[in-house]
């Protein structure tokens, strides 16, 4: 039997912040995965979906968390405009009446406020946590308080351009992959994490994919909602 093997290493791979690097990622995926290949050839372009880096990525992902993704918008919108939002120091310098009064919860405002005093005391080097392999990556994020799994690997997969990387809790992708794989049931989330270790180290585009599909899938057919 002859066993495909990815055509990158693991900690060489392109980041997944253009077209072109997602796309080298589906084709060495597609060699791995065969049984994917349908799957792309529906979908057609997968893109990349791109956001701020660091703290403010950060803070981005936090300001989502458990809201649609028009509420998330609506809420970003008035809180990056606060003079100082942005940034960790000049976060610091705001009042949790302000920021509550762009949208936040107290539990985002508070979290938030975790992360920039973390990065302000050197305990917290986004640049150094960027470039860690998947799972050491995830780890010295959800070490902090208010930074979960969900969290930490959305802020790894849409600001750092993580290429390694699969949210297997996100409820889409879970349907995604029941469909479009034809599974008898949904699978767990610890079944699709065991799953998706096996698109490593393309993982980041195999979300980028399954994501593609379900909003494809969502839109047109409904089977998804």
């Amino acid at each position: 039997m002859v066993v495909a093997v990815s055509t990158f290493a693991p900690g060489a791979s392109p980041r997944i912040d253009t077209p072109e690097g997602v796309a080298a990622h589906l084709d060495s995926l597609m060699a791995l995965v065969p049984q994917l290949i349908p799957l792309r050839e529906r979908v057609g372009a997968v893109l990349p979906r791109v956001n701020p880096k660091g703290f403010a990525g950060m803070a981005k992902v936090i300001c989502g968390q458990q809201l649609s993704v028009q509420s998330a918008a609506a809420i970003w919108g008035r809180f990056e405009q606060l003079p100082g939002a942005l940034e960790p120091e000049s976060y610091l310098l705001l009042d949790e009446e302000t920021v509550r009064g762009a949208g936040f919860s107290r539990g985002k405002f508070v979290a938030v406020r975790t992360i920039a005093e973390a990065v302000m005391a050197g305990e917290l080097n986004f640049a150094e946590v960027d470039a860690l392999p998947a799972e050491e990556a995830i780890k010295a994020l959800v070490a902090l308080k208010g930074i979960g799994p969900w969290t930490a690997e959305v802020y790894l997969l849409f600001c750092a351009a993580h290429p390694d990387i699969f949210p297997a809790g996100d409820l889409a992708l879970l349907k995604a992959a029941h469909h479009g794989l034809g599974l008898d049931e949904r699978p767990t989330i610890k079944e699709m994490i065991g799953m998706a270790q096996n698109w490593s180290p393309h993982r980041s585009a195999a979300a980028l994919l399954f994501w593609r599909y379900f909003a494809m899938m969502r839109d047109r057919e409904g089977i998804l909602l």
